[in-house]
C-alpha cells in the first residue's frame, strides 16, 4: 500500500493512484474521467457499491460548473464545502487513506489543481433484511436482527439508546482485509480499564484478515487457552439483547460482515440469562433461570453419575432401583455413550446440509434409527438412548453453541476418566472440570467466575434471578 501524500501534480497522481488501484486488472474497479469547471478531475469507485441515482445527480451538480465559479477556491476543502451537497464527505491528503476508503466502497475525487483528494461515503452494500434471527428467538419483543453489515448493525443500536454517552469506537483490523471493527460502549459506565485492555489488543493484531469475521477476531483477543473449551464471549444476534448490555456496563464488539455482536467480558453465570427472561414476568423470568441452572448441571454430569452407579451397583439405593440395566448387554456402556454422542453430532452436521424441505423427515428417520431400530437390533441398551437424548435436548436450552460443545467434551471426558479409574476417575474429572472454569479467562482478563470470583452479592444475584425493573434497576 501507498505511504505517501497527494503532490498535487495532476498526472503524476493519477498515474500512481491507477498504478496501485490496478484498475486495468479488477473489471469492477472504476476511474472515470470528467471535467468539472474547465479542470481534469477523475473519479475512483468500486462498481455495486455505488448508488448509482445519488451519484449521477453529484456527477451533473459537477459539471455544470464553469471555471469562474471555482476560481476563487484554494483547497479541495473550500471546493466540497461550496459544491459537494452529500453529507458524508471528507477530505484526504494521504494515498494510502485514499485507497482505503476507495476499496471500503467510498468515492474518491482528484481534481486538478488541489493537493487533497474529496472522498464521498455514498456507499451502500448488499444487504438481507434485518429479520429474527434463527438460532435467538423470543416469543414476544422485537423480531429484528443484526445483519452482515456493521454501519446497519450500529443504527439498530442506536435506536434503541438515544444517549449521547453511547459511543461507536471504529477501528480497522487486517493489513489486507482492512476490516471494521467498532467498539460499542456507554461512556462513564463501562469499565475504563477493560477498554484500554480491548483497545491495545486490537491495535496489537497483526493478520492479514478476518477471514471467518468475529471469529478470527476472537481467536486473536483471547488469552491463548488451547485445552480451555469454555467460551471466552457471548455472542447475540438480537439489538434488544446487546443494547441491554451496553447500558448494563458490558462492552459490544461489532464486526463487519458478520451478524453476531460479542459481548464482552462474559463469565459462566451471564450464560444462564437469555432473551426471553425479560420479556416474562420476574416470577416467570427468575423459574426459567432456575430451571436453565438445573440443565445446565443435569446436562454434564446426569450421564457420567448414571455411568458411575452402573459400574457399581452397590452404590446405588433401593428408590433407585429403576435405573439398573436389566437387559442383556452386547457392548461395554462405555463404548454406547462414546459412540451415541458422536452418532448425535453426525446427525447435527448432516441436518445443516439438509434442505428444509428434508428437515423433517431426516430428524424421524434419525430418530427412529437411532432409537428403537438402535435398541432392537441390540447396539445399545435403551437407558443408553433415553439419556443421551436427554442431554441431546438440553443443550438447546441455551443459545450458546460454545457452551454446549464444552458441556459435550468435558462430559465425555467425565465418562472416559470414570470407565478407566471407577469412582477416583469421576472424582478427578469433576475436579478437572472445576480447574478449568476456575483458570478460564475473558477476553479483558476478568475471572470467569465473577461475580462468585471476586464476589459481588448484587451482581451474582442480578444474574441469578430476574429482578424487576424500576427507578434503581433497569
Amino acid at each position: 500500500m501507498l505511504n505517501k501524500s497527494l503532490t498535487g501534480k495532476f498526472d503524476k497522481d493519477i498515474n500512481a493512484l491507477d498504478s496501485q488501484l490496478r484498475l486495468d486488472a479488477s473489471y469492477d474497479l472504476i476511474g472515470r474521467n470528467v471535467k468539472i469547471a474547465g479542470r481534469r478531475a477523475k473519479l475512483y469507485l468500486i462498481d455495486g457499491f455505488c448508488k448509482d441515482e445519488l451519484m449521477q445527480k453529484i456527477i451533473a451538480t459537477l459539471m455544470d460548473l464553469a471555471p469562474e465559479d471555482i476560481e476563487n477556491l484554494k483547497t479541495a476543502r473550500d471546493f466540497a464545502s461550496s459544491y459537494i451537497s452529500y453529507v458524508e464527505t471528507d477530505i484526504v491528503a494521504d494515498m494510502a487513506a485514499f485507497e482505503k476508503q476507495v476499496l471500503s466502497g467510498a468515492i474518491g475525487v482528484i481534481i486538478e489543481g488541489f493537493s487533497e483528494s474529496i472522498i464521498i461515503d455514498a456507499r451502500t452494500y448488499p444487504v438481507r433484511s434485518v429479520g429474527e434471527p434463527e438460532n435467538d428467538r423470543v416469543l414476544r419483543g422485537p423480531h429484528d436482527g443484526f445483519v452482515e453489515t456493521v454501519v446497519f448493525n450500529s443504527a439498530l443500536i442506536r435506536r434503541r439508546i438515544r444517549d449521547v454517552n453511547l459511543t461507536m469506537e471504529a477501528h480497522s483490523v487486517g493489513t489486507k482485509s482492512q476490516s471494521d471493527v467498532v467498539i460499542c460502549y456507554m461512556n462513564g459506565t463501562a469499565n475504563e480499564k477493560s477498554l484500554e485492555n480491548i483497545r491495545k489488543k486490537l491495535s496489537s493484531i497483526t493478520i492479514n484478515s478476518l477471514t471467518m469475521s468475529q471469529q478470527s477476531l476472537i481467536e486473536c483477543l483471547v488469552p491463548k487457552q488451547r485445552l480451555n473449551p469454555f467460551p471466552k464471549v457471548r455472542y447475540t444476534e438480537r439489538p434488544d439483547a446487546a443494547a441491554a448490555s451496553i447500558l448494563e456496563g458490558s462492552i459490544v464488539i461489532l464486526t463487519d460482515n458478520s451478524p453476531a455482536a460479542m459481548i464482552v467480558p462474559s463469565g459462566i453465570f451471564d450464560f444462564l440469562q437469555d432473551t426471553n427472561d425479560f420479556y416474562m414476568s420476574p416470577l416467570i423470568g427468575s423459574y426459567l433461570r432456575i430451571v436453565r441452572m438445573i440443565i445446565f448441571a443435569l446436562t454434564l454430569l446426569l450421564v457420567p453419575t448414571w455411568f458411575l452407579l452402573i459400574q457399581n451397583p452397590e452404590y446405588i439405593p433401593e428408590w433407585l432401583n429403576f435405573i439398573r440395566i436389566e437387559e442383556e448387554i452386547n457392548m461395554p456402556i462405555v463404548f454406547q455413550l462414546l459412540v451415541v454422542e458422536i452418532v448425535i453430532d453426525a446427525l447435527r452436521l448432516a441436518s445443516i446440509n439438509t434442505p428444509n424441505a428434508l428437515n423433517s423427515s431426516f430428524a424421524v428417520v434419525g430418530a427412529l434409527v437411532l432409537g428403537e431400530f438402535a435398541v432392537s437390533a441390540g447396539w445399545f441398551v435403551a437407558e443408553v438412548v433415553l439419556y443421551m437424548a436427554f442431554v441431546a435436548i438440553s443443550n438447546f436450552a441455551q443459545p450458546s453453541f460454545e457452551l454446549g460443545y464444552a458441556f459435550k467434551l468435558l462430559r465425555m471426558m467425565l465418562i472416559v476418566l470414570t470407565a478407566l479409574f471407577n469412582f477416583w476417575g469421576y472424582l478427578a474429572g469433576l475436579a478437572i472440570i472445576a480447574l478449568e472454569v476456575a483458570f478460564n479467562k475473558t477476553v479483558t482478563g476478568q475471572s470467569f467466575l465473577y461475580p462468585l470470583i471476586p464476589f459481588n452479592a448484587k451482581a451474582l444475584s442480578n444474574l441469578l434471578l430476574r429482578r424487576p425493573i424500576n427507578i434503581k434497576n433497569n
